[in-house]
């Protein structure tokens, strides 16, 4: 199969290319390396795989419409992943149009050449932060009305877009509502990362909510297995409820239902680097959600796949490459 990958250089992206190569599709990947963290570790990940035979890559921006459509024209893809996005909920209080830029206009970019060159099947990368003020946990099929922040709604913005798409063009799309992903070769700008490198700095980690906080964690492994499992799993107009009744499009939560205590996810991290943290505790941050909860039972029913690993088998992972890459 040929899988075009936007994002290949994320956290996400390198560890599905690698493993999409390793089972012998050919992959063609996009990344603009942009600076919103270190583009070295983007780099480094990229090195993990840029010289296998299989893989083809171009650095570019999804603004860059027509570079967009070239390459999907050229490469003619049987599947997309589309991944690459702005990510992150404090930032987008600092600099929104980064968030519109990148994931409405360069989404939308990715859609009108995927229009011109339809494919099997779209996956495309949405967040557990689009159901905002729902209580948990959620459900396909809840109202996603209230985003807390503007990062969730750019992207509830882009599954509205991608499933008028769907409806109109008759392109088969997967929205992929992801939960917190942890692993090796994390993003710095997330809390286990902050964390691992404060607490081997012997500096303070800042704990919002007075730790107060529960968040469903699912190992980046585990990801993997779903994605490479739903990508042969194009949706049906009405085909169960997690699908729309009048479009190709579904919408799947990626997770692995099983929320975490905020404490216990800080105990973990303690007992693998073998220190104790130094607290600060602060109240809420802005635009954040006390804790998010998934109901997996989509995911379960379409890939016949449960994830499992435990939160203090994954962390431990993270740590023993934490250590390696800043060789502390």
């Amino acid at each position: 199969m040929r899988i075009l990958v936007t994002g290949v250089a994320g956290f996400i992206g390198m560890h599905l290319t690698r493993r999409l190569l390793g089972e012998g599709h050919d992959v063609f990947g996009l990344d603009g390396f942009t600076d919103y963290y270190d583009p070295a570790l983007k780099r480094a990940r990229y090195a993990t795989f840029s010289e296998h035979p299989r893989f083809a890559g171009r650095e570019t921006m999804l603004e860059d419409a027509a570079a967009i459509s070239r390459i999907t024209r050229e490469f003619r893809p049987d599947a997309v992943f589309h991944l690459a996005a702005q990510a992150g909920v404090r930032y987008s209080l600092e600099a929104p149009g980064s968030y519109v830029s990148s994931n409405i206009v360069g989404t939308f970019n990715l859609l009108e050449a995927v229009r011109a060159t339809p494919v099997r099947h779209l996956l495309i990368a949405s967040t557990s932060s689009v159901y905002g003020a729902n209580p948990p946990p959620f459900r396909e099929t809840d109202r996603t009305d209230h985003p807390l922040s503007i990062y969730a709604a750019t992207k509830k913005a882009t599954e509205d877009i991608a499933h008028s798409y769907a409806h109109l063009f008759g392109q088969p799309t997967t929205l992929m509502r992801f939960f917190t992903v942890y692993g090796s070769w994390y993003r710095p700008d997330m809390a286990l990362y902050k964390f691992a490198r404060a607490i081997f700095a012997g500096e303070p980690i800042d704990v919002y909510n007075r730790g107060k906080m529960r968040r469903d964690f699912i190992y980046i492994d585990d990801v993997v297995e779903s994605l490479v499992r739903l990508v042969d799993k194009p949706p049906r107009a009405g085909e169960d409820a997690s699908s729309s009744p009048v479009a190709p499009c579904r919408v799947v939560n990626v997770a692995g239902a099983a929320p975490v205590e905020l404490e216990d996810y800080i105990a973990a991290i303690e007992a693998a680097a073998g220190r104790k943290a130094i607290r600060r505790d602060l109240p809420m941050q802005a635009g954040d959600m006390v804790e998010t909860a998934a109901n997996s039972a989509v995911l379960e029913r379409l890939t016949g796949f449960v994830p499992k690993t435990r939160i203090d088998e994954g962390i431990a992972v993270f740590v023993e490459w934490f250590r390696k890459y800043h060789r502390v």
